[in-house]
Parts: C-alpha cells; sequence; structure tokens
C-alpha cells in the first residue's frame, strides 16, 4: 500500500543552490538528521520540504554545514505564502549582466577589434602589445569581479568536498584567465628583450575575453532561465492574487472595511458586485451568480441564495450578499488549495531519483573528464599548452548538471498549477506521475457515476386507483421511514403538491418492507416477494415493474387492505456527463470498471447505459480494497469515490481520485481531489499526468542527450573531423540547456487554454433551417444581450440570435451553415467582455463592462 503524504510537512527556503549537485547535497545532508522521515529539495523553487520529528534549527544546522543557507517558511506574521515565489534573482541577474556585457564589450573591441574587424586604437597602444594584454587583463578582471559569486559558491563548493556547477564554471573561467597572465608575463619578458615580433605573435594566446565571455554568457543563460522558472509557479501565483485583502463587515448595523486577517468565524460580511468573496460563509440575505472559475475551472456563474455556500476568492457578478463567516484564514478553501500545490511543490517524483543519483557524481565525474582530456591533448599535442588547455576548459564550461536537476521539478510544478486552474488538486509530486501511469480506472457508482440521490421515475397505479390517491398513501407509509428511497418517494409527492395523511402503528420491516394503518386498513409497501404475499398483484403492474427493474430502477409496491394500490420506481439518476467522461476515458486506451455495493441487476443496467467495460457488483468496502488489490496485478489502478466507504479502496490504489463534493475522509484518502465533482475531470486529471510525463521524459532526454554529446565534443574526440568546441561556445550552449528545459515544461500551460466547447446543432427546423447553441462568455446584462444579438444577426446566414446571459449561451436560427471562427469572431468584435461590474453606492448604479449605466433594479441588486 502506498504511503499517503505526511500531515507534518515543513517549508524551507534553502539559498546558494546553482545546480542539481546542490540540491542533492542539501538533501543527503537534511536526510541525515535523525527524526528526518523524508527530505525533497526544489532547484526550481528554491525550497525544501522536510516531513518527521527532527527539530527545525537541526534542519537547517544540517543544510549550513553543506554549505549554504536556510530559514523555515511563513515564520512571520507579515510573512505570505507568496514570499516564496517572489522573484528576486531576475533583478540581480539583470544588473550584474548589464555590466558585464558593458565591460565584455569594451574587452572585445580591445582584443579582436583592430585583429579581426579592424576597429581603430590609439597608435601608442596598438604598437604596444604588453599595454594592450595589461589593459585586456583590467577589463576581465572587473567582469571576474562583478560575476564573484560563480568563485565564491565554487570554493564554498570544494570546500564542503561538494563540488557543482559554480565550480566547473569559475574553474574554466580562472583556468583562461590564469593562462593568459601567463602568457602576459612572457609577453612582457619577449618585448624587454627587444623581441617585439616574439611578444606580437604571443598575443594570439591572451584569453582574458573567452575568460570574461564564459561567465557573461553564463549570466546570461542563468537570466533566461530565471525568467522562465519564474513563468512556472504563474498558477499559483494567480491563485495567491485571488486571495482579497480587504472585506466590508458588518457591526452594529455599520460596513466596516478590515484587513481579510481580522475576520472571524461568525461575522456577518457584506459582498457588492464585481468583489472578491473574502472568506468562506453562507449566504443569509440576497441573491447573486458567483464566478467561481478560479476555484473549480467552471467558467459558468453559479446562482447562489440564502443557504448557499461561498468560497473565498470567487468573485460576486451581479447582486448584493450578505455572508456569514465559516471558515477564515488559513481554512478557507482557497488557502487550502494554495498548500496543497505548494506540498506538491515540496514533494519529488520517483523518476526525479535517477536524475538526483547521476546529479550526484556528475560534477566530479566532468572534473576528472577535463583532467584526462587537458593531459591527452598534451600528449598528442607535442606539449601544446594553449591548445590542450582551450580542450579541457570546453569541457568544464559545456557540461550542466542544472538541467538534469530541473527537468522534473519543472514539469511537475508547471503541471500541478495547471491542473489547479482546473479545478484538480494533486497532493504529491508522486501522485501527478502515477496519473501518467494509469491503465484501469474503477468508478464507485453512488455519488460518481449516479447523482447519489435516488429519485421518482415511473409510476403507474392500479385499475381504479388514481395517481394522487397512489402517491398520497404511499406518502403516508414511506414518511415515518428512513430509507433513502422513502425520501424519494416523499420529495416526489412534495413537488407534486400531495399532502401526506397520517397512519397509526407503523411498523418497519428490514429486508421486506413498511406496514401500517389508515382509517383501520392494512397499508404495506415494499418489494415484490414481500407485497405479493400479501396482496394479490395484477400481472400489468408485474409486467411494469420487471422492466423498469431491468433498465437498473428499484420498483415499490404498495397495497391496501389486501388490494394492490400501484408501483412506483425509485432509481439513482445517471449524471448527464458519466456517459461521455467514460467515454473519453476508453479513448484513453483504459479500461473502466464500476464497482459498486449494489445489486448484480442494477449495476449491470447502469452499467451497460454509461458503456463501462466492466462491472462487479454487491461488494462491500473491505471488498472494494481487496478487488482494487486484485486489479493492481494486472496494471496501474486509478479508483474514483466520494464516500466514507470508498477510503479504503482509495488508499489501496495506485491513484486515488475524490470526488470533491465528497466526504473529508475520501477526499484526506485521495492522492488528487477533483473540486468541481464531475466526472469529466477525471479523463482530463490522467490526461494532464499523461502530459506532464511525457514533458519530463522530453526534459530528462534533452538533459542527458546533450551533455552525452556536448562534453565528447567539447574534449575534441572528434577534432580530426574538424569539428570542436571552443569555451566561448561551449558556456553559450551551456547557459541555453537549462532555459531549453525550463521552456519545454512551460508548454504544459497551453493545456489550461482548452477551447470553449463548438457550437453544436441541436435539431434541424424546417428544410432549410437549423438552430444551433454557442457558449458565450462574459454576458453581464442585457445591454450584453443586446450587442451581441446585433452582431450575430448581422452575419449573413443567422436568421435569429437570442443571447442569455445568465446561463452565458446564445440560441441562434440559420438557414445555412456558419462558421464557428464566424461566430466568434463577430462576438470578439462587438466588445471584449470581462465580466467586471463598477458600483457606485452613492449614486446607485452599475457600470457593466460593455460601458453601459444601469439603475440597481435593472441587474437584481439591492443593498
Amino acid at each position: 500500500m502506498k504511503q499517503k503524504n505526511s500531515e507534518n510537512l515543513q517549508h524551507y527556503r534553502v539559498s546558494g543552490m546553482s545546480c542539481a549537485a546542490c540540491s542533492a547535497r542539501v538533501e543527503k545532508a537534511v536526510s541525515a538528521v535523525e527524526g528526518v522521515e523524508s527530505c525533497s529539495v526544489s532547484l526550481l523553487t528554491n525550497s525544501m520540504g522536510v516531513t518527521g520529528t527532527a527539530s527545525p534549527d537541526a534542519v537547517i544546522q544540517a543544510v549550513e554545514r553543506a554549505g549554504y543557507g536556510a530559514e523555515r517558511s511563513g515564520q512571520t506574521e507579515k510573512e505570505k505564502p507568496s514570499d516564496d515565489l517572489r522573484d528576486t534573482e531576475t533583478p540581480k541577474l539583470l544588473r550584474r549582466l548589464g555590466w558585464s556585457l558593458g565591460f565584455l564589450l569594451a574587452l572585445m573591441y580591445v582584443s579582436m577589434g583592430r585583429r579581426m574587424w579592424h576597429f581603430p586604437l590609439p597608435e601608442k597602444l596598438a604598437q604596444n602589445p604588453v599595454a594592450l594584454g595589461l589593459l585586456q587583463l583590467l577589463l576581465a578582471a572587473i567582469v571576474l569581479v562583478i560575476n564573484q559569486k560563480f568563485f565564491v559558491s565554487g570554493a564554498k563548493a570544494v570546500l564542503h568536498r561538494a563540488p557543482n556547477m559554480d565550480t566547473l564554471v569559475s574553474l574554466g573561467s580562472a583556468a583562461a584567465f590564469g593562462w593568459s597572465v601567463w602568457v602576459l608575463f612572457a609577453m612582457t619578458n619577449a618585448q624587454a628583450g627587444g623581441d617585439l615580433l616574439r611578444a606580437q605573435e604571443l598575443t594570439g594566446q591572451l584569453w582574458f575575453e573567452s575568460s570574461a565571455m564564459i561567465l557573461t554568457l553564463i549570466t546570461v543563460g542563468k537570466t533566461l532561465e530565471a525568467r522562465a522558472k519564474g513563468k512556472t509557479t504563474s498558477a499559483l501565483k494567480s491563485l495567491l492574487r485571488l486571495s482579497p485583502k480587504t472585506a466590508t463587515v458588518i457591526r452594529d448595523g455599520n460596513e466596516l472595511t478590515l484587513p481579510v486577517e481580522q475576520v472571524r468565524v461568525g461575522d456577518l460580511f457584506a459582498v457588492r458586485p464585481g468583489e472578491h468573496i473574502p472568506v468562506d460563509g453562507v449566504v443569509e440575505e440576497g441573491s447573486s451568480a458567483v464566478d467561481e472559475s478560479a476555484m473549480t475551472g467552471e467558467s459558468i456563474p453559479v446562482d447562489k441564495l440564502a443557504g448557499s455556500s461561498v468560497s473565498a476568492g470567487t468573485v460576486n457578478r451581479s447582486g448584493y450578499l450578505k455572508c456569514r463567516a465559516t471558515r477564515v484564514g488559513e481554512d478557507t478553501a482557497l488557502a487550502q488549495i494554495i498548500e496543497t500545490v505548494r506540498d506538491a511543490a515540496a514533494t519529488k517524483a520517483p523518476i526525479a531519483k535517477a536524475a538526483d543519483r547521476v546529479a550526484g557524481i556528475f560534477v566530479p565525474t566532468v572534473l576528472v573528464i577535463a583532467a584526462i582530456t587537458t593531459v591527452v591533448w598534451l600528449i598528442v599535442g607535442r606539449g601544446e599548452v594553449a591548445i590542450a588547455l582551450e580542450r579541457g576548459v570546453s569541457v568544464l564550461v559545456i557540461s550542466c548538471p542544472c538541467a538534469l536537476g530541473l527537468a522534473t521539478p519543472v514539469a511537475i510544478l508547471v503541471g500541478s498549477g495547471v491542473g489547479a486552474k482546473k479545478g484538480i488538486l494533486y497532493k504529491t509530486a508522486a501522485s501527478l506521475e502515477e496519473a501518467g501511469r494509469v491503465e484501469i480506472v474503477a468508478l464507485d457508482k453512488t455519488g460518481t457515476v449516479t447523482m447519489g440521490k435516488p429519485e421518482v421515475t415511473d409510476l403507474l397505479p392500479a385499475d381504479g386507483v388514481t395517481t394522487e390517491e397512489l402517491l398520497r398513501l404511499a406518502c403516508a407509509l414511506e414518511r415515518k421511514s428512513e430509507h433513502p428511497l422513502a425520501k424519494a418517494v416523499l420529495s416526489y409527492a412534495e413537488t407534486k403538491k400531495v399532502q401526506p395523511i397520517e397512519v397509526e402503528s407503523f411498523r418497519a420491516l428490514p429486508g421486506n418492507g413498511l406496514e401500517a394503518e389508515i382509517d383501520g386498513k392494512r397499508l404495506i409497501g415494499g418489494n415484490f416477494a414481500f407485497v405479493s404475499a400479501e396482496a394479490d398483484v395484477p400481472e400489468t403492474l408485474q409486467k411494469s415493474a420487471e422492466a423498469w427493474a431491468k433498465d437498473g430502477k428499484t420498483p415499490l409496491y404498495f397495497a391496501r387492505d389486501g388490494k394492490a394500490l400501484g408501483v412506483i420506481a425509485v432509481a439513482d439518476r445517471i449524471k448527464p456527463e458519466s456517459q461521455k467522461a467514460i467515454e473519453q476515458l476508453k479513448n484513453m486506451g483504459l479500461s473502466v470498471i464500476l464497482l459498486t455495493g449494489d445489486n448484480e441487476k442494477t449495476a449491470r443496467a447502469i452499467g451497460k447505459e454509461v458503456g463501462v467495460d466492466d462491472v462487479i457488483a454487491g461488494v462491500l468496502p473491505d471488498e472494494k480494497e481487496r478487488v482494487i488489490r486484485e486489479l493492481s496485478q494486472k496494471g496501474k489502478v486509478a479508483m474514483v469515490g466520494d464516500g466514507i466507504n470508498d477510503a479504503p479502496a482509495l488508499t489501496r490504489a495506485d491513484l486515488g481520485i475524490a470526488i470533491g463534493a465528497g466526504t473529508d475522509i475520501a477526499i484526506d484518502a485521495a492522492d488528487v481531489v477533483l473540486m468541481r465533482s464531475t466526472l469529466t475531470d477525471v479523463p482530463k486529471a490522467l490526461r494532464l499526468g499523461r502530459a506532464t510525463l511525457r514533458n519530463v521524459h522530453e526534459n530528462l532526454f534533452w538533459a542527458f542527450f546533450y551533455n552525452g554529446v556536448g562534453i565528447p565534443l567539447a574534449a575534441g574526440v572528434f577534432a580530426g573531423l574538424g569539428i570542436f568546441i571552443s569555451p566561448m561556445l561551449g558556456a553559450a550552449a551551456m547557459s541555453l540547456s537549462s532555459f531549453c528545459v525550463v521552456t519545454n515544461a512551460l508548454r504544459l500551460n497551453l493545456l489550461a487554454r482548452e477551447k470553449q466547447d463548438q457550437p453544436n446543432q441541436i435539431q434541424t427546423k424546417g428544410a432549410n433551417q437549423m438552430k444551433k447553441t454557442i457558449k458565450i462568455e462574459g454576458m453581464m446584462c442585457p445591454h450584453c444581450e443586446a450587442a451581441v444579438k446585433k452582431a450575430l444577426e448581422a452575419i449573413d446566414g443567422v436568421e435569429e440570435a437570442t443571447p442569455n446571459h445568465q446561463t452565458a449561451s446564445a440560441e441562434l436560427t440559420l438557414s445555412k451553415e456558419v462558421s464557428d471562427e464566424t461566430l466568434s469572431q463577430a462576438i470578439q468584435a462587438t466588445h471584449t467582455f470581462d465580466g467586471v461590474y463598477r458600483w457606485d453606492a452613492k449614486q446607485h448604479w452599475l457600470e457593466c463592462a460593455c460601458g453601459e449605466r444601469t439603475g440597481v433594479g435593472d441587474h437584481v441588486v439591492t443593498e
């Protein structure tokens, strides 16, 4: 059984890391601390997640002994979660890069301008090679000082016997600079001896520009990488931006604007149109449509009335609401979503372990290869130190452990962020990876495939009995029962405005049905075996009931004084999206199984209707766990459920997926939580897992391929073919390698931009007319509808358009085919609907996104 996410995960910020070798070193040091159960270090976010009983001080000391810095996240009241995501590196790197480029250009002008491009130089300087060399030394030294971080970090790493990428870069640059200084002494000696020609010849062996160029190009790569890494956390940052800063709290009848941190459970707060809801609560007064897309990914606003729950971070689109706070601060749903995404980023996927093992020995291996390369070229080149040193430096600067270290975490972070935007929460990096490996999907029936709420579907009275009479007597009998089927009958009777009558001597007969007395007559209800033994059931009722049973419905028979009253069929309706979701799963090549405790006949009927591959019925909660264990022998299994009875199976499965509307126990036991409670999010979650896993494989391939090809080229293995890499070219290639890995991972963000459902034909009307329904986001008022209607009806082929801002759609009557693109362009050209109101409390008017100002009554807003 897989290990679930630990509850004592502690977050730390780690400073001083520059590559995968650094993160591996920190992880190894912290893992050795007594009491640490697991440790995961993210080079991407410079963060660390630690679980166990070890004290924070012990963890921080271990990091410091390894040569790095660490501090706890969220330890001060002013500190916010967003502090961990602030991009503080890019501004520093941009400043370093600006100064480095300025002095590098001056150095290039002096060293190569006259020789290669015939740029002018002062005659005295041009005729004095030693003076020219000294000027190059000065300019190169300035660039080295600007980028001294490479040398400081590299030296610290060597002292801690854990060389890193900075060690390679600083060694390469220092070797080029040191060799140039040696050549400059030789030039001075030659010029002092009167051999000016020899001094001029030695000028070509000065590598001061290479020394500075290596550091500058690596800084270019670091800057690009830092900017790209900042984008990988965009999803989490957007969630953090949803957190309102203030709330309008009502106290003693007065509205007070307070910092959201001061809102307490039980406070009454107001939310006007266009405002974010500050905390979780329940509507006490007013009605509105609330945009919950940030929480659930669902673009259509949800109607809220008195008694409806609202969540922090969602947007009130129309009415004025008064709500009672139920959860504040870190207890809100938004805060928990943010924490889940952060926890996922702080964990490590199993696939990352291979890269970590390679990264741990990568830098020492490169140092050995560089040394061997230098020695070999000294022998092959017959003592040509310049050529041997050039090959050795090229090996040092072209190797890139960063790409290996970033390959997995960058894809995982982007993938989990995209999932959060869609209302799909992956609790750990491992769960996101497992989602990409699933082969079998087991679906719980009740509440997952079906609505989880039985309803009356059919009603057939016996001869001589009216429908109202059957329903009134059935309701009278069922009103004292606690069975879900009884509640379905009562709910149906309520919609039909049928008033139940009182019964006497009520008694429930487990496994059979119910009995009672009414006006001295015996009234019974239940299954066929029970009722048929007490009353004569006509064949017509039996045949209808049998047909209903084959369709997965449960027939309830009723009789009075030995005479049948009729049959009422009750069924748990299938969710509208279930069939579509299962079809998508099967199209992905997955095996879909319906797993339920219901009877075989009902389960088979539902399974056939929704199109699953197999049905396993009549299983108890502990048996569900056993079935999942058996299925796991055939492949990776994902279990989808929502109830307490699903928790053991969710825990046993390779991937447990909980429907968001389910119980807390089911959600706690699962690896993935679907906030929207819709089954169509299951294939979305698995597709995102596959895309992320594929992205990780691409990144790892690129990282290994780059180093596998680049290092031999730099070492001069193909020099006989005229193919070799200079230190400057190697530095440029290294600077781009990590940037390519991060940029590739950012492609996952494209999955968040799913197209809206395409317009679809509903029906044909006459010989030359048909109707279509299209979705239109952002309409907020009748003025928006009028603008859209005008734009659509101006299109050739559109006979009539009926937009509706409440359903975010429009009904079109067409006389001929009109492309979806034409419809979309016409709507977009009309207005840029952003769905935002501007409210003026004094003047009592609203300004809609379409620019129209209307009175309060037009938008059904009450103050």
